[in-house]
C-alpha cells in the first residue's frame, strides 16, 4: 500500500505543472537586505537554485543540506517570501514545539511591516486559537503557517498551498512526508537538514531529488571543541563554571526524562553557584514556554533537558554542552545536539560523557569516535554519509528509512515511476480522446547488475544504473560501455547483460511491444503488429520464431541455460526491427549483435 501511494504521488508530480513563482522587483532586494549577516558563497548558490526551481513551472523537490547555523533558514525565508508575495500559502513544518516557536519568532521578525499574515499551529497554541487557525487556512486568510505534526492532521485544509518547507526532516517518517506532498501534487517542496537520514540521502545522491550543499561556514565561526570521556564530576563542575564566569550559559542534556530530577539534584550539590531550569517534552505547554523564555532571557545559567533541544534551537549565548549517557544517542542525533553550541563567535565546548569503558558497546564507541573525527565546521554531510554507510539506504518504495535493501534498487524504482507516469499520462490522454499508450513490461530472469567487485563505490553504481535506465538510443549505451572500460576495465558478464537488456528494451519499445515475458521455456513479445511480409521476414531471420497475428505476439523456444535467455531476447528484438516494424531506428544507430 505504501509503495503504491509513493509511486502515485511521484508520478503525479512528474506530470503536473507547478505555479511559476518569481521574486517581486525591488521588494525582494529589500527583504534580502534584512538578513543581518554577510552571506557566504554556498547559501547564495542554494538560494539561486531554489529561485530557478520556483520559476521553472515544475514542482520543486529540493534538499538543502547544511550544518547547523550555516544559513538554511535564510534560504527558507527567501522562498517563503516569494511564494507568499505571489499570493500562495506557505506551510513550515517542524518536528518539535520548541523549534516551531523559534521559527515563528524568526518569521514574524523578518516579515514585520509586510502585508503577510502569519499564524502558528502546535501544542503551544490553545484549542480555540488552533480552531481559528484551521478555519483561516481553509478560507485563505493565513499566508504563512508555522507548525508541528499538527499541520499533518486530516482536519487541516489549505485554500491554495504553494510552498511546503520541512525543517529537520530526519525527525519525520516517510508516511508523514508523503502526506505533506499529497496535500497538493503540484506543491513546491523545500527540505532542510544538517544530517539527512539514509533514505533521503540515497534519493538525493541517485538523482530522484535535487540537493544543494551549504558547506562554507559563516565568517568568524569557530569549530566546537569536542571531548568524549567517562563521567567525571570534577570535569563537569569546571566546564559549567568556566562558561558561567565568561558570561555564557550551558546546556546539560540527559536522554531520559526519568533521570532528570536525580541529575538536577546532583548538579545543585555539585555547582551551587548557578541557577538551573528544567525542560522536557512531557511538560505542560505553558510551563515549557515559560522555562524556555526564562532561559532565553538569561534568568538561568544552565538548561537541563532531554534531547528536545536537538532540533534547530538558536541561543548564541549558550556555548558549553554536556551530554550525559551520550552512548545512548544516534550519530545524527548527537551531531545535531552538538550543533546547539558554537553559534556565535565564542569558542564552544562539547563534553560527551559515558559511564565507563566497560559499559560502552562497539557500535556506541564507533558513533562517538566518528563525532571526534569530524569536529571541523561543515561536517554534517560527512556524518550523514557515514550514517548511510553504517545503517544502509532504507527502502525507496516503503517506510523503512534505513536498512540494506540493495536487492530492490534504483533501476526498479525508475522503471516503476516510468510505468506510473505512462499510465497516468495515458489515462489523461484517453480522457482527452487521445490514443492510449502502454509502458513496456519486461519479465525475463537475467543476472544484470554492476557487481561490487567491479564498481566498488555505491554512489558511482547508482549513477551508472540511472544513466543506463535513462538511455533512449543505442549510441548512449555505447558511450556508457566505453566509459566503464576506461574507468573500471572490461565489464563482467552481469554488467554486459545490463547494457544488452536496455538495448533490447529500446528496440522493442520502438517496435511497439507492450510486454516481454519468459514462461515455460517460451519467450513471448506481445503487442507487435506485423503484416504477412513482416512475419515471413521474422521467420527467415530468427530461427524458430513464430508470429500469431490474432494475439499480435512473436514467440520462440529458449534453451534452459541463463546465457541463452538474453541471446534470445536480443535475437527476437533485432529480428522484429529487421522485419520492418521500426522505421524510426536507423541502421547506423545500432551496434553489431
Amino acid at each position: 500500500d505504501m509503495a503504491e501511494k509513493l509511486i502515485k504521488v511521484a508520478a503525479l508530480r512528474e506530470l503536473r505543472q507547478a505555479p511559476v513563482l518569481t521574486p517581486p522587483d525591488g521588494l525582494y532586494d529589500e527583504f534580502s537586505a534584512r538578513f543581518p549577516y554577510e552571506e557566504t558563497e554556498d547559501p547564495e548558490t542554494s538560494i539561486e537554485a531554489v529561485l530557478d526551481d520556483l520559476a521553472s513551472g515544475r514542482p520543486m523537490d529540493r534538499l538543502i543540506c547544511g550544518d547547523v547555523g550555516f544559513g538554511k533558514t535564510e534560504v527558507a525565508l527567501r522562498a517563503a517570501f516569494i511564494a507568499a508575495m505571489a499570493g500562495y500559502q506557505v506551510a513550515v513544518v517542524t518536528p518539535t514545539t520548541l523549534l516551531s516557536r523559534q521559527h515563528f519568532r524568526t518569521f514574524t521578525d523578518r516579515f514585520a511591516g509586510l502585508p503577510i499574515r502569519l499564524r502558528q499551529l502546535s501544542r503551544l497554541v490553545g484549542a480555540r486559537e488552533a480552531a481559528e487557525v484551521r478555519e483561516e487556512l481553509k478560507t485563505g486568510r493565513v499566508d504563512i503557517v508555522v507548525g508541528t505534526h499538527a499541520l499533518l492532521a486530516k482536519s487541516v485544509a489549505f485554500a491554495d498551498l504553494g510552498l511546503l518547507i520541512v525543517d529537520e526532516e530526519q525527525h519525520f517518517g516517510v508516511a508523514q512526508k508523503e502526506r505533506l506532498k499529497e496535500l497538493r501534487a503540484d506543491v513546491h517542496v523545500l527540505t532542510l537538514t544538517a544530517t539527512p537520514i539514509p533514505r533521503t540521502l540515497q534519493l538525493a545522491l541517485s538523482g530522484v531529488r535535487e540537493m544543494s550543499l551549504i558547506a562554507t561556514p559563516p565568517i568568524d565561526r569557530l569549530a566546537v571543541r569536542t571531548f568524549v570521556l567517562p563521567y567525571d564530576p570534577v570535569v563537569v563542575r569546571e566546564a559549567i563554571l568556566r562558561e558561567h564566569y565568561r558570561g555564557g550559559q550551558t546546556f546539560y542534556v540527559c536522554p531520559r526524562i526519568e533521570d532528570l530530577d536525580k541529575v538536577a539534584e546532583r548538579l545543585r550539590k555539585l555547582v551551587p553557584e548557578i541557577k538551573i531550569v528544567t525542560a522536557h517534552g512531557r511538560m505542560a505547554p505553558s510551563h515549557l514556554e515559560k522555562a524556555m523564555t526564562a532561559f532565553y532571557d538569561r534568568t538561568y545559567d544552565l538548561l537541563l533537558s532531554t534531547n528536545i533541544i536537538e532540533s534547530g534551537l538558536d541561543i548564541p549565548t549558550a556555548n558549553t554542552l554536556i551530554v550525559e549517557r551520550a552512548d545512548r544517542l544516534g550519530l545524527a542525533q548527537a551531531y545535531q545536539i552538538r550543533g546547539r553550541v558554537g553559534r556565535s563567535r565564542e569558542r564552544a565546548f562539547a563534553y560527551l560523557l559515558y559511564p565507563s569503558a566497560e559499559a560502552l558497546t562497539e557500535e556506541a564507541a564507533a558513533r562517538l569516535s566518528t563525532l571526534v573525527d569530524h569536529t571541523e565546521l561543515g561536517s554534517g554531510f560527512k556524518i550523514a554519509m557515514r550514517d548511510l554507510d553504517i545503517r544502509g539506504a532504507g527502502d525507496l518504495l516503503g517506510d523503512e528509512q534505513s536498512g540494506h535493501v540493495a536487492a530492490v534498487g534504483f533501476e526498479l524504482y525508475c522503471q516503476m515511476i516510468d510505468e506510473a507516469v505512462a499510465e497516468t499520462a495515458a489515462r489523461r490522454d484517453a480522457e482527452e480522446g487521445a490514443e492510449e499508450a502502454e509502458p513496456l513490461r519486461f519479465d525475463v530472469p537475467v543476472d544484470a547488475f554492476l557487481p561490487a567487485s567491479y564498481v566498488p563505490f555505491e554512489a558511482a553504481k547508482i549513477d551508472i544504473h540511472r544513466r543506463v535506465v535513462a538511455a533512449r538510443a543505442p549510441g548512449e549505451l555505447r558511450a556508457i560501455r566505453d566509459e566503464l572500460d576506461d574507468r573500471f576495465g572490461p565489464p563482467p558478464r552481469e554488467a554486459e547483460n545490463l547494457l544488452a537488456l536496455q538495448r533490447a528494451r529500446i528496440e522493442l519499445r520502438l517496435a511497439g511491444a507492450r510486454s516481454v515475458e519468459l514462461r515455460g521455456g517460451r519467450l513471448s513479445v506481445v503487442g507487435v503488429d506485423l503484416d504477412s511480409d513482416g512475419s515471413g521476414a521474422l521467420a527467415e531471420r530468427v530461427e524458430g520464431a513464430l508470429y500469431e497475428w490474432r494475439e499480435k505476439t512473436a514467440s520462440m523456444r529458449v534453451p534452459e541455460e541463463p546465457e541463452a535467455r538474453l541471446a534470445a531476447v536480443l535475437a527476437l528484438a533485432e529480428g522484429l526491427r529487421e522485419a520492418g516494424r521500426s522505421p524510426m531506428i536507423e541502421k547506423d544507430m545500432l551496434p553489431a549483435s
